[in-house]
Order: C-alpha cells, then structure tokens, then sequence
C-alpha cells in the first residue's frame, strides 16, 4: 500500500482558488433542512447544485453480478445483513486482506458454505493483511452494472481480447517496467476510476465556470470546463480524457473523449466516450452514473451506478513514486529469475 503521510495541501489550494466563493463557504454536507428533517439541495453562490466535498466510493457491490445470483438485481434484507456480519468476521485484522470485488466474491462465498480461506490479491508473496480491508458500505443490489440488464459486461471484441492476453503474457516476462500496469507504474489508476476500497476517495471543488474532481490515488486532477467549449482535436489524447460538463437540472453531466488508448481497464481504445452524471441525493449521498461507449473495446455500451458517500476526511497525499517499492522489487526479481 502506498499512502502519503502528508496532506495534499497544495492541489487543493489550486483547486480552492479556481473557486469564486469564500474559503469559508459551507459545504454542501451543511446544506439547510426543510419542514419536519426533510433535506433541501443546497446551491453555490453561482446557484448551481452544490455538490463540494470529499466523497468516497467503499461501496462492496461488485462490478459484475456473480454468476451465482444470475436472474437476481437484488438481495434481501436478511440477505444483506447475512453478508455484513460475515464481512466482520472475515476481515478482523486476522486473515488475509481482499480488494476489490473480492471482498463481495469471497464473503457471499463463505455466507454459501464454503469451508476454504481466500487469498489476496497479491496470492503470492507476503500477502496482505486484511487490517488493509476498507469497512465497505452494503446495499441490496448484486451489480453495479445497470444496463445490459444481466447486470454483466458485455462481451469484449477481439482486439481487446487479445490486448489483454498480450498484458497478461508482459508480466508474466517483466522484462521491463513497460510490462506493468499504469498503476503499477504510478501514471494513472484510470478515468473513470470505478474501483472501491483503497484510497477510493474523490474532492469535488466548483466555480461558475469549472468543475474540478481529484481522485485521491496519485492524486490526479480532472479539470471540467461548463463554457461549452468544443473537444479538443481527436489527435490530442490523454489518460484522463477531455472532459467537458454541462447542467441538466440538478445534474452535472459529464461528457469525455480523447482518451488514450488503454487509459480505462487496461483494454479501452482511442474510441472511448465516456458519460458520467452526478446527482446529489441527500445529505451526504451522490449518485454517480457512468455510460462507457467504446466500440474498440466492447461490443455494445455499458452503464454503472456507483452511490458515493460524504466523508469527513480530508484527501492525504498518495506518495506513488516515493513508495513505489512494488514495482523495483517487482523487476529485482525478474532480473534473479533470469539469472
């Protein structure tokens, strides 16, 4: 794990000051209640939606329904409840850590019966403790996937089949640092960054004219202009994209193109659209939805809800390149097994 010990005072003094309204404004957490505890949108001094914070995705739904719950969208109560408390006692700071959607995988696995332990993600050497596990938030769906309706994705076209293979086959060489994923290799964990539970934590800071998202893993910057500017020339790519945002209603939609190729589960091609809308649903709630349309990587367009959750806590600095003993001993190896 690479967590910085220093708080990441200077992007958000860039992104405070993109701001038009006083460093003391409240923020949307503090927005006003109406009649008998009923909660009211809370707007900027711009009137806009505010939707200002820090907002973390620790939701334990799983990206793609297991095929254990085909046919079914939801859990019950009891359901739910079953899988929180096995959740406990699987990772108590005893066992082995999961990430991921390991952790619904592993826990709905043992709520069924099974008999055997779990590995970490690592699997090999030194395996993580699960005191790393994040304390996830439950619901009663079985997928982020909203749409197809299976609540799976769709199926990959060959190129990007075969791009996977290709990755796969890389690290198994580690000939080089080249061979490692962009996370690995602290350029990009990806935009949009679907995953929960390390480091899953995102400030959203709003002036009248932009919208800034830092995602706090290697603490990259989306900067989100509302002047409804055109994109950029297809031949200027970049990892996060060229983002453009507009108002609809009460919701910030969020259109991105320009990606480079690979910027997005390791598989997207420079035909990656991307549309994210967030709304504000409460006090300290924000629903998040995602539409990936990339017809390079995936036969037909997807669509994910992922609920956000208001935090307290402020955004650390994630020291990548500073902690990043991973990769070197990653490639120290491969160098001993070559010999």
């Amino acid at each position: 794990m690479r967590f910085g010990n220093r708080m990441f005072l200077t992007a958000i003094g860039v992104f405070l000051s993109l701001a038009q309204i006083p460093a003391t404004a409240q923020p949307a957490a503090n927005a006003a209640k109406n009649g008998a505890g009923a909660w009211k949108l809370s707007k900027t001094p711009d009137g806009q939606p505010d939707l200002q914070g820090v907002w973390a995705n620790n939701n334990a739904t799983p990206l793609e329904r297991p095929k254990e719950l085909a046919g079914r969208a939801y859990l019950t109560e009891q359901e739910v409840a079953a899988l929180k408390q096995k959740a406990g006692e699987l990772f108590n700071g005893q066992s082995d850590a999961a990430f991921g959607d390991q952790v619904f995988v592993n826990v709905l696995a043992n709520v069924k019966g099974a008999k055997t332990g779990f590995k970490s993600t690592d699997g090999q050497t030194g395996d993580y403790s699960s005191v790393w596990t994040v304390e996830r938030d439950w619901d009663n769906r079985t997928s982020l996937i909203t749409d197809p309706p299976d609540g799976r994705l769709p199926e990959m076209t060959p190129e990007a089949r075969q791009k996977q293979l290709a990755a796969a086959a890389n690290r198994e060489r580690n000939a080089g640092p080249e061979d490692r994923s962009l996370s690995e290799r602290c350029i990009t964990f990806g935009s949009p960054r679907l995953g929960a539970g390390y480091n899953s934590y995102f400030q959203i800071v709003q002036s009248a004219n932009e919208v800034a998202i830092v995602m706090e893993t290697i603490h990259d910057t989306r900067l989100i202009p509302l002047d409804g500017r055109p994109h950029l020339p297809a031949n200027i790519q970049t990892w996060l994209g060229d983002p453009r945002g507009r108002w609809e209603g009460d919701t910030l939609v969020v259109d991105t193109t320009n990606y480079k190729p690979g910027a997005f589960m390791n598989v997207s091609s420079e035909k990656l659209h991307v549309v994210e809308r967030f709304t504000r649903t409460g006090e300290n709630s924000l629903k998040w939805e995602v539409t990936i349309d990339d017809p390079g990587a995936w036969v037909k367009p997807w669509t994910a809800m992922i609920p956000l959750r208001q935090s307290r806590d402020a955004l650390y600095e994630y020291a990548c390149q500073e902690g990043n003993y991973g990769l070197q001993g990653i490639l120290a190896g491969a160098r001993a097994e070559d010999k």
